[in-house]
């Protein structure tokens, strides 16, 4: 029996358990994995604790680096659209969006002029709609396939959609979230910022929390713990026996009750399992 059995420790990937934030922004090359991380994450599988990434990313643009990370439980991607069992390579949940999603998001891409739109179908591309450099230094930190649309035809939008992504000004992306409230469609949907101008928009919940617990019971484990930078982190956090956020989140994250870490870069997730290996 080792002291971590039957606790499970969700880790979001970008900016919590890597530093992403550079490479996404200017376009530099991503750090290496904290090497602090590494070590911690060994040991708590080897005392018995699961451990997995919880991301906003697609499956593919998370899977192409997940042999970097030591897991030994499903991960939950697209924002808790889906869990997906990396070691016999299937899913354990799919949330897909509703057939109506894509006559309400090119409803509001054509009503909002200034946003970007992309469409994560279940597959290894990513459709892109008016897309900016943003979008281009996305596609190239995750890897993922890029398909750029010029035009917007509901009929026409892959199908099964996971996970569309609005992305522009924070102040445009709020008058669009507020459109939808107003309009009822948040009774179908989940719309949660990831970063400062990018919304989520998934099925109704999926959510990193929602998915959490899920996973929490899949697994049979009695202690959930949640670390996480960001808004589309706080259900994930909420969910939690215990929470906590590195000191480079958000201050919405940094101000829920999560107890704060150091620096993503300095190894917050290393640092997590050192304080719960100092009080067992």
């Amino acid at each position: 029996m080792g002291k971590f059995d039957s606790m499970l420790l969700l880790s979001d990937y970008d900016n919590t358990l890597l530093y992403t934030e550079e490479a996404l922004r200017d376009g530099m090359p991503r750090p290496p994995m904290s090497r602090r991380n590494l070590d911690a994450i060994a040991r708590w599988m080897e005392e018995g604790g699961r451990f997995a990434v919880a991301t906003g990313r697609a499956l593919e643009a998370f899977r192409r680096h997940a042999h970097e990370v030591p897991m030994n439980a499903p991960i939950i991607v697209d924002n808790g659209g889906a869990i997906y069992d990396l070691e016999q390579q299937r899913y354990v949940v799919k949330n897909f969006l509703p057939d109506s999603a894509p006559a309400h998001i090119a409803a509001m891409a054509e009503r909002f002029p200034g946003v970007a739109l992309e469409l994560y179908p279940d597959d290894n591309f990513v459709q892109v709609y008016r897309p900016t450099a943003w979008n281009e230094r996305h596609a190239k930190l995750t890897g993922a396939r890029y398909e750029e649309v010029t035009v917007l035809e509901p009929e026409k939008f892959p199908q099964p959609l996971v996970k569309a992504l609005f992305v522009g000004e924070k102040e445009e992306l709020d008058a669009l979230r507020s459109a939808m409230k107003a309009e009822g469609l948040t009774a179908y949907y989940e719309l949660i910022f990831s970063s400062g101008e990018l919304l989520e928009l998934t099925a109704k919940g999926a959510n990193k929390g929602e998915m959490a617990l899920r996973l929490k019971r899949e697994l049979g484990c009695h202690t959930l713990l949640c670390a996480g930078d960001h808004m589309n982190d706080l259900p994930m956090l909420a969910a939690a026996d215990r929470a906590f956020c590195p000191a480079n989140a958000v201050p919405e994250v940094l101000s829920s009750g999560a107890t704060v870490v150091c620096h993503c870069l300095e190894g917050a997730i290393g640092e997590i399992i050192e304080r719960i290996e100092k009080e067992g």
